[in-house]
């Protein structure tokens, strides 16, 4: 009895070993590995500034009424537009060809400014009193100033002549010789045309790189400059220089000839005429 209960003990002993010595299942945590992927590269574009040059390289800032600046073929360009109605208004008005297109360039930024894109003024010439014409508002020596606004461009060349040669205070330049467009240029800014100090070297300046000077030399049918003009003119006296105080009624008696006959021989529309401007009177 004794020996089976030993066998019984000894049994029990080996079930509970077994089972205690099952294997111990230990975890790791696995690290993970990273694939890396090929880097992403960041690409930064570029501007790059592009400049519009011309044949000769050269770029004009022009800064009157208009502050633009344009390149020499535009001012070519525009020359060529305009050379015609200036060399017209030379022979109307005695206004130096050469002049009136350095101021065209120099006021309009070669028809590139506000004034001359939206007005068609190329002068930059103010309202002042009487001028009863369109207007456009315009920064200039004071913000939003009263400024001229025409139909046609051709219509501010002739108002740019008409400006000069009815104020008196620019009557000393249609004394100068026509060819002399330095002088001319030096007398705009001494009569108050402009406020720029430099404004006469600018015109200059203009005439000479253009070479807007040959315009008044084809006008004047010579290639040096001539002297002052006198009252009646080549053409067997048929062509008279107006003169300060000169008026279509005071002329028709001198010539004796009609009003309606001195504005139809020069396609006057009006009884408007201006101091060096040159009409046809037969005899």
């Amino acid at each position: 009895m004794a020996k089976s209960k030993l066998v019984l003990f000894v049994l029990a002993l080996f079930i509970i070993s077994c089972k205690s010595s099952k294997p111990v299942v230990r975890t790791t945590t696995k690290t993970k590995v990273s694939i890396n992927k090929k880097p992403t590269v960041h690409t930064k574009t570029e501007t790059k500034s592009v400049s519009i040059k011309t044949k000769d390289n050269s770029q004009e800032t022009l800064e009157a009424t208009s502050n633009v600046k344009t390149y020499a073929e535009e001012v070519r360009d525009y020359i060529d537009n305009f050379k015609e109605i200036a060399k017209n208004n030379m022979k109307i008005h005695g206004i130096p060809a050469s002049i009136t297109l350095a101021q065209g360039i120099l006021e309009s930024g070669a028809g590139k400014g506000r004034l001359a894109q939206t007005a068609n003024n190329h002068f930059g010439i103010k309202c002042h009193s009487g001028w009863t014409g369109e207007t456009i508002h315009h920064d200039d020596d004071a913000a939003q100033e009263c400024f001229r606004k025409y139909n046609h461009p051709s219509e501010s060349y002739r108002d740019h002549s008409l400006f000069l040669t009815t104020r008196s205070r620019y009557s000393k330049l249609f004394k100068l010789n026509k060819g002399d467009y330095k002088s001319w240029a030096r007398g705009l800014k001494e009569a108050g045309y402009a406020t720029d100090v430099k404004y006469p070297d600018k015109l200059i300046g203009l005439i000479e790189r253009y070479e807007l000077f040959k315009y008044d030399n084809e006008v004047l049918g010579q290639d040096s400059n001539f002297s002052n003009d006198t009252n009646l003119v080549s053409d067997g006296d048929e062509f008279y220089t107006i003169q300060q105080g000169d008026t279509l009624y005071s002329l028709s008696k001198r010539f004796n000839i009609s009003i309606n006959e001195i504005k139809k021989m020069n396609n006057l529309s009006d009884n408007t005429i201006s101091i060096g401007q040159k009409l046809r009177i037969k005899k």
